[in-house]
């Protein structure tokens, strides 16, 4: 074999497997880990670098014409590169095909003639795959192309190869990359290099070490399932609003087709979108079902579903108010109704009142209080939609009471003494005129107005005198004080007689009590009797003088 080929493809993969190996670790930031059955490939492909420690001994006849027999072992062999390929069944067990070829040294002095294996076997691999590390064993059969220890000519010869190794899975090439950390082998050859000189046989066994770089091919796991996201917008119409229904697909095989698919009430449409048109839809929740599958016949599918809901319209609402608010009998107030309805429909006005009349349409109306009795009327606006729903406000409008003036009462005016004058008690005199001059002045502005004067007595005036006949009548003082107060009025002052009422009451006093009974009034005091007409005014005069006569002596 050439050496210098050999040596080529050694440093090459050699070279290969540090690059990769620098590439991996000087990453910045480490791509996320694949789940345990994505590093399950299909195929795996290694090419890496290899030492092989060969034991074993040759008996060498020497070339000395003298028939001596020397023993040779074979050298430890640096420079060496090894391929594998490797075809898994499943996740855990595959066939592999291996090559190794390994030269004697850098040198061709450091070798014996043409001392170098070249390996070619096949068998059986284990392994058992994660998301970070693949450990595996396998057990090879095949045949070795042997050469030397000395002169001994190239022979191939049997080969049974069993070891283990551990790959390291890196995130490089979307994880298909991995580092074949080490790979050690136990192997054992036999070679028949015929007689001699230069013959013998070999039985060797040899320890091998590999490292370098494996790439992943295909995968073991299924492709991941499809999955579908449906979604309605909005989610919540009135009848007559239209919902779109779209569908979400991930995990498709791009060299498919995909097919959508949605059933539901009112549901068209193709592709990944649909409508649904609700105008006929009574109120209440639906559900749309979406599917997508990967071609017509063949691939993978998903469901999902997609709710939504139709709204009933809501009713209408409506503020009602009056203005004025409150009116005088017979007068009218202007009405206004604002109705509004959440989805525009069109309103219809109508009007109502507890007492009164209203009247008009649309957003005003005039109630009417003519036949109305005084207090509060209610009335009530009414607004009404297309669909037959309703809302109702009510506003007060309150009408007054017509005005009553008040019933007119009696006043009371000045009051006149008699205590002063013992001889005549019953005797107008000076002190009284001043208030019995304003009385006739008020009654003169008064025109309507009538006077009511009350007269009153003592005790001791109502009772007999000490020395009178039994059974004589005692003056009615009460009385007479009443008439002759009127008699000053009527005769001095000018007063109509009729204006005037005279009346005893039941207080204790020499007096007379004076009131202004303005028309309409009715005169009340408590225990006040009217003065009969037998009781006749006294003239006001002065005393007598007294003469006095001395007596002669």
């Amino acid at each position: 074999m050439n050496f210098r080929v050999t040596k080529s493809l050694v440093l090459a993969g050699a070279a290969a497997a540090l690059m990769v190996s620098v590439g991996a670790f000087a990453q910045d930031k480490p791509a996320a880990k694949p789940p345990a059955d994505a590093s399950a490939s299909r195929w795996d492909i290694f090419l890496g670098y290899s030492y092989l420690a060969p034991k074993g001994t040759v008996q060498v006849e020497q070339p000395d014409g003298l028939g001596t027999i020397e023993p040779v072992d074979y050298k430890s062999i640096n420079w060496g590169a090894i391929a594998s390929g490797a075809y898994y069944f499943n996740k855990y067990i595959g066939a592999q095909g291996e090559l190794g070829v390994h030269q004697c040294g850098a040198k061709e002095s450091d070798c014996g003639n043409n001392d170098g294996f070249t390996t070619g076997s096949v068998g059986l691999i284990f392994r058992y795959p994660t998301s970070d590390i693949t450990p595996f064993v396998h057990a090879l059969a095949g045949g070795a192309r042997i050469g030397g220890p000395e002169h001994e000519p190239n022979t191939w010869g049997p080969m049974l190869t069993v070891g283990g190794g551990m790959d390291y899975n890196t995130p490089l090439f979307n994880h298909h990359l991995a580092i074949r950390l080490f790979q050690a082998d136990y192997a054992y050859m036999h070679a028949d290099f015929g007689p001699h000189p230069y013959g013998g046989r070999a039985n060797i066994n040899a320890a091998r070490l590999s490292a370098g770089v494996v790439w992943h091919i295909g995968s073991i796991a299924p492709p991941p399932p499809v999955t579908l996201a449906c979604s309605a917008s909005p989610t919540s119409v009135f009848p007559g609003e239209p919902v779109t229904v779209t569908a979400t697909a991930d995990m498709l095989n791009p060299k498919m087709k995909a097919v959508y698919t949605f059933t539901g009430d009112g549901v068209t449409g193709s592709g990944a979108t649909a409508t649904v048109a609700t105008a006929s839809l009574a109120p209440g929740s639906y559900t749309v079902k979406c599917n997508v599958s990967e071609g017509p016949k063949a691939g993978q599918s998903a469901d999902a579903s997609a709710t939504y809901t139709v709204k009933a319209f809501e009713p209408p609402t409506v503020s009602c108010s009056a203005n004025p608010t409150t009116i005088k009998p017979g007068d009218t107030s202007a009405i206004t109704a604002t109705g509004l309805s959440p989805q525009n429909r069109p309103l219809t006005y109508s009007y109502s009142a507890s007492a009164g009349t209203v009247s008009g349409t649309g957003a005003s109306a005039t109630f009417s209080s003519a036949g109305a009795p005084a207090g509060t009327a209610t009335v009530t606006c009414t607004v009404t939609d297309d669909k037959g729903q309703t809302a109702t406000a009510t506003t007060p409008v309150t009408i007054e009471a017509p005005y009553v003036a008040p019933a007119p009462v009696q006043s009371a005016l000045c009051s006149i003494s008699f205590d002063k004058d013992k001889k005549r008690p019953a005797r107008v005199d000076n002190e009284a005129k001043a208030c019995l001059d304003d009385i006739a002045l008020t009654l003169q502005s008064k025109s309507d107005a009538t006077a009511a004067i009350v007269g009153s007595s003592t005790a001791e005036e109502k009772a007999p005198p000490k020395h009178a006949k039994k059974g004589a009548p005692v003056e009615d003082l009460a009385a007479q004080r009443a008439v002759n107060t009127k008699d000053y009025l009527v005769t001095e002052k000018g007063i109509d007689a009729s204006r005037i009422t005279v009346y005893t009451g039941t207080g204790d006093g020499k007096k007379v009590e004076d009131y202004l009974v303005p028309a309409g009034a009715t005169f009340s005091v408590d225990g006040a009797t009217a003065v009969s007409g037998d009781v006749k005014a006294q003239p006001r005069k002065a005393l007598a003088e007294k003469h006095h006569h001395k007596k002669a002596k």
